[in-house]
């Protein structure tokens, strides 16, 4: 490639580039409250049947949105009041205190969302001892038992969660992870608000559809995750350079997944979300820096390739950046389903299926994307360089300012 050429394709990028940022960047920006702590939110809840008649359900709920939500709901001043200021306290004493003070306005806020009903007739809760805190992703969770008297002839148990929808404006939208020994059946499900209720009666099949749409729904919904896919089929020459990279992802984040769900690793969002970030930026820029290293042969990089693997030596280490990086995605997943207590044990056939409905979402995008940016760089290698080099200079600086922003906790 001549000089002039090499200015004109590196101008290409520049301008494309710009074009992508001016266009995208500020609609990204302005979603990045949704990748922040608290625009989403997870309930947890455990059922089991103590005796013949109850059932017991164990909810743990996120600390501040059911201070606000519950004083809300019940024009309860004083908790919101008495429960902020233990929030930002930390004190976990005082906040159990602020809960157990208030507790008709927290329990019928509650129970006047989630139910659990037995023959067609609504279970009558009864609150069974105080309030508990514990923690979850670092931040503070209250405990909550109750116990639901039911008919005793009941073959099958109805649940029903519409905790903390996104019409009450404090969270765009919140899942309910169940996990239950009820009714000879163990299981668990994922309740939201397009699925607020279950039976013990729900077939494999429906238990496997809602954590694979959980999954895939994860995947399309986290603009990061998607841009991390994006830089590495931008960096992927041929179809067994995006076929390694996207197996070492999946292999990697799988691992941590389980690892996660056994309770056997952790790490707090304050060290993830920013390395997922920087993950983001550094799979992106490894391409721009390649076409940098090679200039004015940046083309040959479409037909070059040998060694181990068909790949050159830059190649490998991309894999292994990728697969360290997959580690943390792992977490990441993980975390998006509140996996950090051993007891996930139980749900790990159900977060497996959530891993499929991510790696099926995986590969479709890939099928999409890959393909046509093979042709463009076989028929035009210029502007597939210009292509894909507009394509990781975009990824790499949203990456970057994602990375500020999460370090910084803007």
């Amino acid at each position: 490639m001549s000089t002039a050429a090499r200015r004109r394709v590196c101008s290409g990028i520049a301008a494309v580039a710009v074009a992508v940022l001016s266009s995208v960047l500020p609609a990204v920006l302005g979603s990045v409250p949704a990748l922040a702590h608290g625009f989403t939110s997870t309930a947890y809840v455990h059922l089991a049947s103590p005796r013949t008649g109850h059932v017991r359900a164990e909810l743990q709920l996120e600390y501040d949105l059911l201070v606000v939500s519950a004083a809300d709901s019940g024009k309860d001043d004083p908790l919101f009041r008495e429960g902020t200021a233990a929030f930002e306290g930390g004190d976990a004493a005082e906040q159990a205190a602020a809960l157990d003070g208030h507790a008709g306005s927290v329990v019928a806020y509650v129970t006047e969302r989630f139910g659990v009903t037995a023959g067609g007739t609504a279970c009558v809760p009864a609150r069974d001892g105080g309030f508990t805190i514990g923690r979850r992703e670092g931040v503070p969770y209250a405990r909550l038992v109750l116990d639901y008297r039911c008919l005793e002839s009941a073959g099958a148990h109805e649940v029903r969660s519409g905790l903390f929808p996104g019409s009450e404006g404090y969270v765009r939208d919140s899942k309910t992870i169940v996990t239950y020994d009820l009714d000879l059946r163990s299981g668990s499900t994922a309740l939201d608000s397009r699925h607020r209720s279950f039976s013990t009666e729900q077939s494999w099949a429906e238990r496997f559809w809602q954590f694979f749409r959980l999954g895939a729904e994860h995947l399309l919904g986290g603009v990061d995750h998607i841009l991390f896919l994006l830089a590495l089929i931008a960096g992927s020459r041929r179809l067994r350079e995006i076929v390694l990279a996207a197996t070492t992802f999946t292999l990697a984040h799988s691992v941590t997944f389980v690892l996660a769900a056994l309770g056997l690793v952790r790490a707090p969002a304050s060290f993830v979300e920013p390395v997922i970030a920087l993950s983001i930026a550094v799979v992106a820029g490894w391409h721009l820096w390649r076409v940098r290293r090679r200039r004015s042969h940046a083309t040959d990089l479409e037909t070059a390739g040998h060694g181990r693997l068909g790949l050159d030596r830059a190649g490998l280490a991309r894999l292994a950046v990728v697969f360290c990086f997959g580690l943390v995605h792992g977490l990441g997943f993980a975390a998006a389903l509140g996996i950090d207590q051993a007891w996930s044990w139980t749900l790990l056939w159900s977060l497996l299926v959530f891993n499929v409905g991510i790696e099926v979402v995986q590969l479709a995008i890939i099928v999409a994307v890959f393909p046509l940016l093979a042709l463009l760089r076989h028929r035009r290698p210029v502007a597939g360089l210009w292509t894909t080099g507009a394509i990781a200079a975009g990824v790499s600086v949203m990456g970057l300012v994602w990375f500020v922003q999460r370090v910084l906790g803007v």
